[in-house]
């Protein structure tokens, strides 16, 4: 797969992770870059044994500029499906410079995944509500004014491709944020990026980068990185449909045999094995021409029954609902509840052998 490093792509809504919803402050990390630190010398003196004036001299040291950044993942590998649009994962971005800074965001899709994700964007947690949420959230192209030891959540969003993947792929994101200077006007954009002061210590505010390795970018480069990871879950939803014989005209209740005139109940149970929940299910099950619906099998507005349960193929419980027999195409038909992981839902009705 070709690596990319995409900075950020057009707008869209989003919607997944749960971390803090309040900025973080980390360990001070000592004086701000730009303080001057004064130590002023008095000399006492005297002469021909007269105390004379002091004398005394000062030296200002301003402090230099330690640039340094890191990126954290939060919440590990982030499952999601096929065409899922506005997936998330999240990252914790703490300024580790000792100094007020911008920190451009860009991602590098790794060469060591399945697929890449597309419509890339980063949206910033703004404690309304504890994971990404993108009508909440604030969407971002850089963090501004980020202060000393202050850590934001940011949120890596895309869409996941709809077609060709398959169960256990990943798509990896490297979230690499860049130390820049703060610019003088609000939302103009970030300042400069930093870079070494060459030559010895001067007598203002030089610049040392110091941050560390990440996951794509080397040491004292001024940025900082770490990687995240989308899994593509399998659909997880079977259907089974079984049949029991109810009664027949001659045996009645006892022993029943499929003949013609016995009434047989079909049991339609979904299964969710996935890992999502399954939504707007619908049931569709055109009968086959040598049996008769049977209306009103479980009572004058029971036509079938719905969102029940299944075990060893035998349906049971759930709510009884009519209408849902189509004379002309033959079919039963009814929507079921969304089933959560895990859990089944299922659809029977009774028809007459002709």
């Amino acid at each position: 797969m070709k690596r990319t490093k995409q900075l950020l792509g057009a707008v869209s809504a989003g919607a997944l992770v749960a971390v803090s919803t309040v900025p973080a402050m980390a360990a001070d990390l000592g004086t701000d870059a730009g303080t001057g630190i004064q130590n002023t010398v008095t000399v006492s003196f005297r002469v021909n044994d007269v105390q004379q004036t002091d004398v005394q001299d000062t030296d200002t040291l301003t402090v230099d500029r330690k640039v340094n950044v890191l990126v954290a993942d939060v919440g590990g590998t982030t499952t999601v499906v096929q065409d899922q649009q506005n997936a998330a994962v999240a990252f914790q971005v703490t300024n580790t410079t000792n100094d007020t800074v911008d920190l451009v965001l860009s991602v590098d899709q790794s060469t060591t995944d399945n697929f890449d994700i597309a419509n890339v964007q980063f949206y910033v947690e703004d404690g309304t509500t504890a994971g990404f949420q993108a009508d909440e959230d604030t969407l971002v192209t850089y963090l501004e004014d980020v202060a000393e030891d202050e850590t934001r959540t940011v949120y890596v969003v895309g869409d996941i491709d709809q077609a060709g993947l398959a169960a256990g792929n990943t798509a990896v994101v490297n979230l690499v944020a860049d130390v820049h200077a703060t610019a003088a006007g609000t939302g103009t954009g970030a300042g400069a990026k930093f870079t070494d002061t060459a030559g010895a210590n001067t007598t203002g505010v030089d610049t040392v980068l110091a941050d560390a390795a990440g996951t794509v970018d080397n040491a004292n480069a001024g940025d900082h990185s770490d990687a995240n990871t989308f899994v593509v879950a399998g659909a997880g939803v079977t259907v089974s449909k079984t049949s029991r014989v109810i009664s027949d005209p001659v045996n009645g209740t006892t022993d029943p045999m499929a003949i013609p005139g016995a009434v047989v109940e079909y049991c339609i149970a979904v299964v969710n094995g996935g890992s999502f929940a399954a939504t707007n299910i619908t049931v569709s099950d055109p009968l086959p021409t040598q049996v008769t619906f049977a209306p009103n099998s479980y009572g004058t507005t029971g036509d079938i029954v719905i969102n029940g349960s299944a075990s060893a193929g035998v349906c049971s419980g759930g709510t009884q609902t009519d209408k849902s027999y189509d004379l002309t195409t033959a079919t039963v038909s009814n929507a079921l509840e969304n089933i959560p992981a895990g859990e089944t839902r299922s659809l029977y009705f009774q028809v007459t052998i002709d």
